[in-house]
């Protein structure tokens, strides 16, 4: 069983993981973690917080040199923030005073602040904002980094890009290749694929970045190279897509998730929505003329590339600031301003990779098992050839 449980709040002095289920021998590299973890901090609009954490992972245990152990895996990465948050974030009772002590009264309308507050019965809402923060996917990017090496000893690679950014263009791009979308660069100011669409989303959070506000978008991630039959038609909490659309949907900010052609079909007749089926006789497999579906049919994967879209609302912590109501008063005010960004759309098409890749690892690892990456490969491999025989 591939799962994982992330620890840690945004200001205190680490976010942690512990992850079970990679199989014995999986290389593990680094340098390919901390480069999903760089990754994640970039993008156009990305606001103070990314100037001054620079994640890097530290493996505790479960990797012993360069290669999984079978056993638990744990991690951390520490923040460089926390030395001036130490007093507000300490673990031990404080006696500080109300200055010092940072509290939150007034809840930011979108966020988790209000609610969370109620339902834990919590008076200042740090206690809920800093564990609600999305600096929680930075761990889970790095966990989705050891999903990525396990997928990749099978020949699946995931990519995300900026399909539509606050209306720009009008209709979210759509059908683009998954060699371009591999091919942008890890720097990309907003990841997308048109240049001259890239210039115009950055002229939109430059004029919104002026007026105060937030912008959303869509991303897609899309997997190539995975196989036929990753969950299944015969529970509703096995299906692929169920799977999938939980993942990208538990993202911070994320209101809608589609797979494949997605609400388009819901305005089409059957005709111009079902992908015909043709079998490619050199290759001895079935093939989809389109992909419509976005790899997925009846809860499984059908081979075809996985295509999965995250519609992402404006980040909910404005410079110009909604109305809300004091806690503690009861009184009207301005809600509470944390350091923010205008837009995390091209972070969050990283998030999502980490989202995709973790659901089709587990699915892998519950179809092929193996306590070692070799037992594992020989399981998968066998597969394959039951595959052109059928």
């Amino acid at each position: 069983m591939f799962r994982f449980i992330t620890a840690g709040e945004s200001h205190g002095k680490a976010i942690t993981a512990i992850l079970e289920g990679l199989p014995a021998g999986l290389p593990v590299d680094i340098d390919f973690i901390n480069r999903d973890l760089w990754r994640r901090q970039q993008g156009y609009g990305r606001g103070g917080r990314m100037k001054i954490e620079q994640d890097a992972v530290e493996i505790l245990s479960g990797v012993r040199h360069g290669y999984t152990l079978g056993s638990p895996i744990s991690v951390i990465i520490y923040n460089k923030d926390f030395p001036t948050w130490q007093e507000v974030m300490a673990v031990d009772p404080r006696d500080l005073d109300e200055k010092k002590a940072r509290k939150v009264t007034r809840p930011r309308p979108g966020h988790a602040d209000l609610a969370g507050g109620q339902k834990y019965d919590r008076h200042d809402l740090r206690d809920i904002l800093e564990r609600s923060s999305a600096r929680e996917t930075t761990m889970r990017v790095a966990i989705g980094v050891f999903a990525k090496l396990l997928l990749r000893e099978f020949g699946i690679r995931i990519a995300s890009h900026t399909v539509m950014l606050a209306g720009i263009p009008e209709q979210p791009l759509s059908g683009v290749e998954f060699s371009k979308i591999e091919s942008i660069p890890d720097d990309s100011p907003v990841r997308c694929v048109d240049e001259g669409l890239q210039n115009q989303m950055i002229d939109l959070i430059d004029e919104t970045k002026k007026a105060g506000d937030t912008l959303g978008g869509i991303f897609e991630v899309v997997a190539a190279g995975v196989p036929v039959g990753l969950g299944s038609h015969t529970q509703w909490d096995l299906k692929l897509d169920g799977r999938l659309a939980q993942a990208i949907m538990s993202i911070n900010a994320v209101k809608g998730v589609e797979v494949g052609a997605g609400i388009e079909v819901a305005h089409k007749p059957g005709s111009q929505i079902h992908d015909e089926i043709c079998y490619n006789q050199d290759a001895r497999q079935f093939v989809r003329r389109t992909n419509r579906a976005g790899g997925i049919e009846g809860g499984m994967s059908n081979g075809e590339e996985v295509r999965v879209r995250g519609h992402l609302k404006p980040i909910p912590t404005l410079r110009k600031a909604l109305a809300s109501v004091d806690i503690t008063s009861k009184e009207p005010f301005e809600a509470a301003f944390e350091r923010s960004d205008v837009t995390v759309l091209p972070a969050a098409g990283v998030i999502g990779e980490a989202m995709v890749a973790m659901v089709l690892a587990q699915a892998m690892r519950e179809k092929f098992g193996g306590d070692s990456l070799n037992e594992m490969k020989r399981n998968y491999e066998g597969y394959l050839e039951q595959l052109k025989e059928y």
